[in-house]
């Protein structure tokens, strides 16, 4: 049976293709608004997008023969996931598509701050040329706090090992021995990590259980002059509490690619200068992004045809 699909954030083109070698029908509109989009989505069956697209409740409700809703992606926070359970559609993820990709950007950022590239090319642009106000940091030897120990945090693990770094990490829900056989030390709290890492990289999942996870109590328990990186989600630091200790000193520098609001045009993050900001690059590589726009077409075709649900997050 033939499906109308809505492409509404921008995919690989391959995605469109396996679809459409599936005999359904793929429209493809960008850039639309919330109430664009919930006059365009009605009579759709499926609702493909990346994360630039809000798939709000008003969207949902609108929605008058959605059955999927799929994210090429991993996070489905720019998904109403409860309202659209409520209507009885199907919310799909791709999950480990863009573990590579998140985890190589992570150990850019870590390199970025702790070498002081950002200043560097900004000051030489200037026509400057700081050598010793741009000392940097080596890494090697340091002692690397990973929260968080998915796939995106032992893959990070693992280059950071390569990299000659003694690796802690915590994680309520992995096991110990998983961090054993990974050459990683387990660590019981959260503040055991802050107080003995050199560098802290986040890992961990958006939501409420996350929110302000890293707030100016665990900020205070941070070694002086810890760097510190997000490309988790935004909201799981404070990112007024980070601005605090950030030019108190205590925090030496902070790598962020994921903000509370997005694009952060307000974030107080934004004008300090021991900061390296991205605007959430952890999961832009080509190779990704072909990666899980092909793994979700795949799925939502084969729920279509057999009612296989995988990736399914609802």
């Amino acid at each position: 049976m033939s499906a109308r699909i809505l492409i509404a954030d921008k995919l690989a083109k391959r995605a469109g293709e396996i679809l459409q070698a599936a005999g359904h029908d793929v429209v493809t509109r960008l850039g639309l608004s919330e109430a664009e989009l919930c006059d365009v989505v009605r009579g759709f069956d499926v609702l493909l997008v990346r994360s630039a697209v809000r798939v709000t409740r008003p969207i949902i409700d609108a929605a008058d023969a959605l059955k999927v809703i799929g994210r090429a992606g991993t996070g489905v926070d720019n998904i109403d996931v409860p309202a659209a359970t409520a209507r009885g559609i199907l919310v799909m993820n791709v999950p480990g598509g863009n573990t590579v990709s998140a985890a190589e950007h992570t150990i850019a950022l870590m390199f970025a701050m702790a070498r002081n590239v950002p200043r560097g090319d900004a000051s030489l642009r200037r026509g400057e040329w700081e050598r010793s106000a741009l000392t940097g940091t080596e890494i090697t030897g340091k002692t690397l706090g990973v929260v968080g120990f998915g796939k995106i945090g032992q893959l990070v693990a693992d280059r950071a090992i390569g990299l000659k770094m003694k690796v802690v990490a915590f994680d309520v829900m992995v096991p110990s021995f998983v961090m054993d056989a990974a050459g990683v030390e387990p660590v019981a709290t959260l503040d055991a990590l802050l107080e003995r890492a050199d560098v802290v990289t986040l890992h961990v999942p958006g939501g409420a259980a996350t929110k302000g996870l890293i707030g100016r109590d665990a900020l205070a328990k941070c070694r002086k002059g810890a760097l510190l990186i997000n490309c988790a989600r935004g909201g799981v630091i404070d990112e007024a509490a980070l601005a605090e200790a950030l030019r108190s000193g205590h925090i030496g520098g902070a790598a962020i690619d994921v903000f509370e609001a997005e694009p952060p045009r307000d974030s107080p993050l934004l004008g300090l200068p021991n900061v390296v900001l991205t605007p959430h690059l952890g999961a832009s590589t080509h190779e990704a992004q072909v990666r899980v726009a092909i793994a979700v077409a795949e799925q939502v075709r084969d729920f279509l045809a057999t009612g296989r649900r995988h990736g399914a997050v609802n």
